[in-house]
């Protein structure tokens, strides 16, 4: 139950969600009244996403590793990973589906002024996605690093969870020592989520620094010009949200608005760094004190950030057709189904490529170049836009993971029902410095802790 003291409520300007929201609107301010010193900041974001990318590695392997061992068996296991492969296949599949109708119904790319194609914009885009792995080939060979190490050290995600899972596995054959090694990743997340906790002080000066670079450096001049892409996608996601995740979250009890209302600081530290890594262990955390048990948890987020990026499924489908429509090309619907298809592929694992919703839907264009006849070249057309169209793609994966995991969760049977109610009726009985406080502590503080506070 929640305690009078877990209730106790923080003054506003203790809030993360406070200073974040004060450092976007100063970004703002500074983006309109200095572009030409704050189109150079961008730096302070990519400080503050790369400090947070240290410590995600090490925190996904420790944490889905103790959260396998704790479901006691394997079997038990491989039901939560298939039910989470096929959830978040579902999901994928419908987000790339409502993109595509959408553009096909508004159809951007026939309405604004003429945009001539600039071909030296998309050089670099195109380049990295020659060397992307694409297709299923490329798909299963991209799932195996090419040392232990070099899962942690490239910074991606999904073959830091192959590698977990299969420490899990040999662990779990381990019996008595087993245990052991379970005890140590425990102790290290802990040390990771103290890491974490540090860090998340400068998420304020991160924000600052992506919003201001974004105005400062693309201020308002593009927008007008594709104005019409931009509306229609960002009405897309929202509609996704409230509409597809709002449904699917019902079966879990989600109410979408309150649940939107609890993780409104992860949401604003998204907004201004457009990146949704940077809030990956906090999700975690909050996730965990909804109600929703720590090893469905501990599996379900990582691999949602590598299989379930329902808003870079939206923007593929949707930037693809716009291409196609602004340079006067006609694709027929087989094409598109086709396409949509290889998208549903692509996408996956694509959280770890830098920029990855551009590289994917060039690689995309490229590999369809031939049959679809959309020039991959127009992908020069949306690069000066992306960046303002990354901040939906972040908040609508945060989103999907989210509301993925608790449906997860009571499918599996592991979701508290009371105890998410309670949180999303009263999101504030949730002090997350205080549950990284617990993740860092001892297992003998912890269990002291009120259950309102986060502890269960």
């Amino acid at each position: 139950m929640v305690t009078a003291e877990t209730r106790e409520r923080k003054p506003i300007y203790k809030h993360l969600y406070f200073w974040v929201l004060v450092s976007i609107v100063l970004g703002v301010v500074v983006g309109y009244a200095f572009p030409a010193q704050a189109s150079g900041m961008k730096w302070l974001a990519d400080f503050f996403v790369a400090l947070v990318k240290v410590v995600i590695a090490p925190t996904i392997f420790c944490t889905v590793v103790v959260g396998i061992a704790g479901l006691g068996n394997l079997a038990k296991a491989g039901g939560l990973a298939l039910r989470t492969i096929l959830y978040f296949t579902a999901m994928t599949t419908v987000a790339l589906a409502i993109g595509m109708v959408v553009v096909n119904v508004v159809q951007p790319g026939h309405h604004g002024p003429a945009i001539p194609i600039n071909d030296s914009a998309a050089e670099k885009t195109l380049a990295d996605a020659a060397t992307a792995e694409t297709g299923v080939t490329g798909f299963i060979l991209s799932l195996v690093p090419k040392s232990f190490v070099g899962a942690f050290t490239d910074g991606q995600l999904i073959q830091v969870l192959v590698i977990a899972i299969l420490v899990a596995v040999a662990v779990a054959g381990m019996g008595k020592r087993g245990e052991r090694v379970v005890t140590a990743l425990d102790t290290t997340a802990k040390v990771m989520f103290g890491v974490i906790k540090i860090v998340m002080y400068a998420a304020p000066i991160g924000a600052f620094g992506g919003i201001a670079y974004t105005i400062g450096k693309f201020g308002g001049t593009i927008l007008g010009k594709l104005a019409w892409l931009m509306g229609s996608f960002y009405v897309t996601c929202i509609l996704f949200v409230f509409v597809v995740l709002g449904g699917v979250g019902m079966y879990a009890g989600v109410n979408i608005v309150k649940f939107l209302r609890y993780i409104k600081d992860e949401l604003l530290i998204v907004l201004g760094t457009s990146s949704s890594e940077s809030v990956l262990p906090r999700m975690l955390v909050k996730l965990e004190a909804a109600g929703a048990d720590k090893s469905v948890v501990g599996l379900t987020i990582p691999t949602g950030y590598s299989f379930n990026l329902d808003g870079t499924c939206i923007y593929l489908t949707m930037g693809a057709i716009f291409i196609a429509q602004a340079t006067g090309h006609d694709v027929s619907i087989g094409t598109q189904i086709g396409l949509l298809l290889f998208m549903l592929l692509a996408s996956k694992g694509a959280a770890g490529v830098t920029g990855a919703g551009l590289v994917t839907l060039a690689a995309s264009l490229q590999a369809f170049e031939a049959n679809s006849a959309i020039p991959a070249v127009g992908i020069a057309l949306i690069v000066g836009i992306d960046r303002f169209m990354s901040e939906a793609r972040a908040l609508t994966n945060v989103v999907g993971n989210g509301i993925g995991t608790l449906v997860i969760a009571k499918w599996q049977k592991q979701l508290d029902g009371e105890q998410l109610k309670r949180v999303l009726d009263d999101p504030d009985s949730v002090d997350v410095d205080r549950l990284m406080d617990q993740q860092h502590g001892d297992d003998d503080e912890t269990s002291k802790q009120p259950v309102g506070a986060g502890a269960r």
